[in-house]
């Protein structure tokens, strides 16, 4: 399977996973909602990831691809409400258009550069990736690692949030 296939799977699976999970009013935040991205991301960095650089700027973009996934997921994440269920009391979210288009934007600049650097500008990203000495698998891991940082982090902050949620109702309560 080609690098441009591999990019498109990860990048698939990532926002149906996410969108199915968060969009839409009172989605529950359970065990699952938390663990699944977790099993996600476990099934896909085994798979996909070509091994972390080490030094140079192949480490460096492997950083950014970090650093930009949880910029994005926080961006993603304050897209969402989490709010006490008015039938259960229990957190519950919402994420609407917004937070969709966050994902949608994300994702699909990444497809897209992705798809660029086979059919429109191989040759200046071959020039690029030479003069920075940057290996095909530091880029493709880059991207990885900005998929799934950006799932990993959303998730992170709705746990947060709902174990926040969680904690004021039950203060409120005693």
């Amino acid at each position: 399977m080609s690098g441009i296939d591999q990019a498109m799977i990860i990048n698939g699976v990532v926002l149906l996973a996410v969108l199915e999970a968060d969009l839409g009013p009172h989605r529950a935040i359970g065990r699952f909602r938390v663990v699944r991205p977790i099993l996600t991301a476990m099934a896909i960095v085994p798979v996909y990831l070509k091994g972390l650089t080490t030094v140079g700027d192949g480490l460096a973009l492997e950083i950014a691809g970090v650093l930009a996934g949880l910029l994005c997921g926080l961006l993603a994440a304050r897209t969402m409400e989490v709010y006490l269920s008015p039938r259960t009391g229990k957190p519950v979210s919402r994420a609407g258009w917004g937070y969709a288009a966050v994902w949608i934007v994300v994702i699909g600049a990444r497809a897209a550069f992705s798809y660029g650097s086979v059919h429109w500008f191989p040759t200046q990203l071959g020039t690029w990736m030479v003069t920075h000495q940057i290996s095909g698998a530091a880029l493709t891991d880059a991207l990885l690692l900005m998929a799934v940082t950006m799932m990993l982090t959303r998730t992170l902050a709705l746990a947060v949030r709902a174990r926040a949620m969680h904690t004021r109702r039950g203060a409120a309560t005693a």
